[in-house]
């Protein structure tokens, strides 16, 4: 089975499992509506939920290019320069020790109510994974690539640009992946603490009028929308460390 037929056979699974739950609970449409209901309150308010969606997308790929950016670069520093691994890493682990959730209301205060602070909560949540994995590929560069490169007499910056990264790299797509899944969860705690648009936004707001429904058709917009990211970043990510061929866990 191909990857699009495995996709929808999982998501139509993930439905009748939903609309199951629904039959065996006899949960009121106000706690758990069921799939039809929601793709009812989805159709008709379709427009919307594009629109904040759209403007969700747009803090998420941001944040992702910003974490990947300021991830890679924080990495290579911690691989070359001896000084600054003794500093950042100690950053890099309490930046990590401190709940989103508590950062998340400063950052607003800080950056206003708009895109920015959104923005700045994806990229917190997108650099430590790219900044981790991507200094793990540098420090785990094979003994005999480095012996080689010393021994045509390449310099610290050639044996880091032509050496050290390109080996680097398969591990810089894993700390993507994980970045790309973690992503939304940045973007929508910060619509979530102090917004006015986005499908956080539309979320709280469906909530607070009792509009599970809707709450429901954002929330599967959003997954909907994370999973697509995900897979396009992949097949991106697949093309770019072409050479590392994906090897079958089955050990028979």
């Amino acid at each position: 089975m191909n990857r699009p037929a495995r996709i929808l056979t999982i998501a139509l699974g993930l439905v009748l499992l939903w609309q199951a739950l629904v039959w065996l609970t006899g949960a009121p449409p106000y706690i758990l509506p069921d799939p039809a209901r929601v793709a009812v309150a989805w159709w008709a308010r379709a427009g919307i939920i594009l629109g904040h969606a759209g403007l969700t997308l747009a803090e998420i790929l941001m944040g992702l290019v910003l974490g990947a950016a300021l991830g890679g670069a924080g990495a290579i520093a911690l691989a070359f320069f001896r000084p600054a691994r003794r500093w950042l890493l100690p950053v890099l682990v309490i930046s990590q020790a401190i709940p989103v959730f508590a950062l998340a209301p400063l950052l607003v205060l800080w950056l206003g109510y708009g895109m920015a602070s959104k923005v700045a909560m994806a990229t917190l949540i997108i650099f430590f994974p790219v900044t981790a994995a991507f200094h793990d590929g540098l420090r785990r560069t094979d003994a005999e690539w480095l012996d080689i490169a010393r021994v045509m007499d390449a310099g610290r910056w050639t044996i880091l640009w032509q050496v050290r990264v390109p080996a680097a790299l398969p591990a810089l797509a894993s700390g993507l992946r994980v970045a790309t899944a973690v992503a939304p969860i940045g973007a929508v705690v910060g619509e979530w603490v102090g917004s006015s648009a986005g499908l956080g936004y539309l979320m709280l707001h469906a909530n607070a009028r009792m509009q599970v429904d809707v709450m429901f058709a954002a929330l599967a917009t959003l997954a909907v929308m994370a999973v697509t990211l995900y897979f396009a970043m992949d097949a991106g990510l697949r093309r770019l460390v072409f050479w590392q061929r994906e090897t079958s866990p089955d050990l028979d």
